[in-house]
This record gives structure tokens, sequence and C-alpha cells, in this order.
């Protein structure tokens, strides 16, 4: 059995152009970095004979050099042997990443222990003979892995497994489920058939490009990404992992999930009944980020309605939330209503009469049904209340 660690989509240099603060995004993008040093953790903690990376190790073909040599000088570090092939986003096309000059005088010198897979033929190593499937190009209507169904297996050693790494979506599973993902390559585009394949001669697929783990057979896996890379959609959304792997020839694969991620990238939806919600709204807030600050991600769906004191509690907490977190998307809205006892605050108060006047006209309109059918005009008269709250409360 020889033991190996099994990653992909690194996409080291991906812009999170959604996240509007530089620092924000400096942030996300380093911890990218960051990730290759615990990959290396894990395959050193676990004695693995070397390191498979399945696709998109960059972001991109136009990667910039800075992340170029910062990349190699980590997985330098690694040292023990890291086998890349390209995927679609940083395919291995003449221009790309992988065929410039600085590139390559920089992992001579930094990664000497990287290997770049670009032909589709097999590699043999001292425990194993690898079987790659490069993509070349963006997106190929060709199986990356129909160079198998040619191939004389015969001619491999008898005695090491064979693993085949391959970037693309699989027959099977490339529908619905597939085409949830943002980075998922909708239709035939890299599409492997893994049925294709010969089960008796194959002892491990390892793929890349499905940013979720996943097994689509007996022994083909998916490990999603290391470090998670956007909000979760369910149960079955689980990145932020490698998989480390047993394999032997003729042997059935033992897998086994090991988390490298540290960036969290949360989704709730919340419903306000009243102002007693808010303290629950705090308390499964604190269950998702803790005290964390610039460590979070979080989708927030909110609706309901709160009266003008808990909405200003409610704006602080979000302002407090935005400040902390490296992204707050926001979606819905909390409305504001204002309470019997806030509205005597304002109608009621001799020494402010053009406040408690224009207070008074506002309810009155509202009440009696002034903006009739137009929710438009009833929000604007709501606001209006709830602004005129502000103001006199805010001394």
């Amino acid at each position: 059995m020889i033991r190996f660690l099994h990653t992909a989509d690194w996409q080291i240099g991906k812009p999170y152009n959604r996240v509007a603060e530089d620092p924000k995004r400096f942030r996300l993008q380093h911890e990218r970095i960051n990730m290759i040093g615990r990959i290396r953790d894990v395959a050193r903690s676990r004695d693995a004979a070397f390191v498979l990376v399945a696709g998109d190790l960059f972001d991109s073909t136009t990667v910039p050099r800075e992340a170029v040599m910062e990349v190699l000088e980590a997985i330098g570090e690694m040292a023990l042997p890291v086998l890349v092939i390209p995927g679609n986003h940083d395919h291995g096309a003449p221009g790309t990443v992988w065929h410039r000059d600085d590139f390559r005088r920089q992992q001579v010198a930094r990664a000497p222990n990287l290997r770049l897979l670009l032909e589709r033929a097999p590699v043999e190593l001292d425990d194993a003979v690898l079987l790659p499937c490069p993509l070349l190009r963006n997106q190929d209507s060709a199986d990356p892995t129909a160079w198998l169904r040619a191939l004389d297996w015969s001619a491999l050693p008898a005695d090491k497994p064979r693993i085949v790494l391959a970037h693309g979506g699989v027959q099977g599973f490339g529908g619905h489920d597939y085409e949830l993902d943002d980075e998922a390559q909708a239709g035939a585009n890299n599409c492997i058939d893994l049925a294709g394949l010969p089960d008796v001669d194959v002892d491990y697929v390892a793929l890349g490009d499905w940013h979720n783990l996943k097994q689509v057979a007996p022994k083909a896996w998916y490990p999603g990404t290391p470090e998670p890379d956007r909000f979760d959609r369910g149960a079955d959304n689980q990145r932020g992992q490698v998989l480390m792997v047993e394999a032997g020839r003729g042997c059935a694969p033992r897998v086994a999930s090991v988390a490298t991620g540290r960036i969290g990238w949360h989704r709730l939806s919340f419903r306000f009944g009243g102002d007693e919600d808010l303290e629950r709204f705090e308390r499964e807030i604190r269950q998702l980020v803790g005290d964390r600050v610039s460590r979070d991600l979080l989708r927030l769906d909110v609706s309901g309605t709160l009266s003008l004191a808990g909405h200003r509690r409610y704006d602080q907490l979000i302002e407090d939330l935005s400040s902390r977190l490296l992204r707050l998307r926001l979606k819905g809205s909390c409305g504001q209503a204002p309470q019997a006892d806030e509205l005597a605050r304002l109608t009621e108060r001799p020494g402010d009469p053009l406040i408690a006047r224009v207070a008074a006209q506002l309810q009155q309109r509202l009440a009696g049904g002034a903006a009739g059918n137009d929710e438009e005009q009833a929000a604007m008269l709501r606001a209006a209340l709830c602004e005129l709250y502000r103001l006199a409360t805010s001394g």
C-alpha cells in the first residue's frame, strides 16, 4: 500500500471581487497561500509519499508573478514530490502560466520537488504509476481520460497501484447537483466517463473541479477545496479539506478526509417577529462566528419587523458585524414598526411641539389608510416616523 495526499482546486490568485475592502480581499487571497503550509503539515504528519494536485492550482492562466513565487516557495517547503496537472482555470495551453519564463526559472530554484504533468502518458514513480489527464484548454468537448481507452495496461508494472489524475465533471454527476456550484462547467465540456475506465486496471481516480467533498464511484473522489471559497448550500457542502489515500494494486482504496480550512463561510436565515428575537439573533450569530475577527464571511437573509428602538439595536449589530467579518452579504430587509409607547414619546412632547405635531400627522395618515394599497407610500410614512424617532431620541 502507498499513502499519498489528494487535493485540488487551490485557485491561488482568486480575486474575490465581491469583497469590497482591499485589506479583507488581501486577507482572503493570502490565506490560500497559508493553506499550502497546512497541506504540508498534513502530508508530513501522515507520512505521505507524495501530493497530487488534480488541477486548478492557480485561479487563472495569468496569475501575477509574486503569487507564483509565493506558491513555489511554499511547495518547495513540503520537501516531498508534488505532482500537478492543469485544470480549466489554469489550463496548459501555450502562453499560460506553466509556460512562462518566470515560472520555469523560479520552479527550478524554489520548488524542484514540483512536477508538472502536461502529457497524457503514464508516469512511473517509486511506488505507484500515475495516469495524468491534464486539461490543455479551458473547455474541451473531448473526455480528458479518453487516451486511457487505448492504453496497453499489460505494459504497466504489475505490482504498483495505478492512479488516474483528472479534472472535470463526470457522467452521472453533471446535471442538477453539479450546476449548483458557480465554478461548475455546464454541458459536456471537460466531462469524464468513469464507466469507460477499466475498473480492474485502475486503483484510484483522483479528481478535481467539484468544490465539495464527494465520492462519485467506489474508487473515484473529489476532495473539494482545501480552503472554503463560497457560502454553504446545505449539509452536503463539505469544503476545507484534503484526502489522505492508501492505495494498493488490486485493493480497494482507503480514503480519509483531513481538515485544512481556516476561513469560515456561513449562511443564516432569520425572521424577526419582535424585539424579543434580537437576543436569539445575537446568539445564532455567535454560534456561527464566535468572537473571531477577519476570519469569517456570512450570507444573512433577514425578514420580519422590529420596533424603532429594536431596529436601532439591529442596525448597530449589523454595523459591528460588517466591521469584523471579511464580508457580510445581506439579503432581504428587516422592517420597522413604531410601537404604541414609541409613538407616545413622539406625539406627547409638550416641550417639543413641532416634533409632536409632525409625528401625529404621520401617525394619522398611516393609521387612517392615507397610503391606501400603496405599500411603497406606507413604507415611506413608517420610514419618516422612524427617522423622526431617531432624531428625537439621539440626544
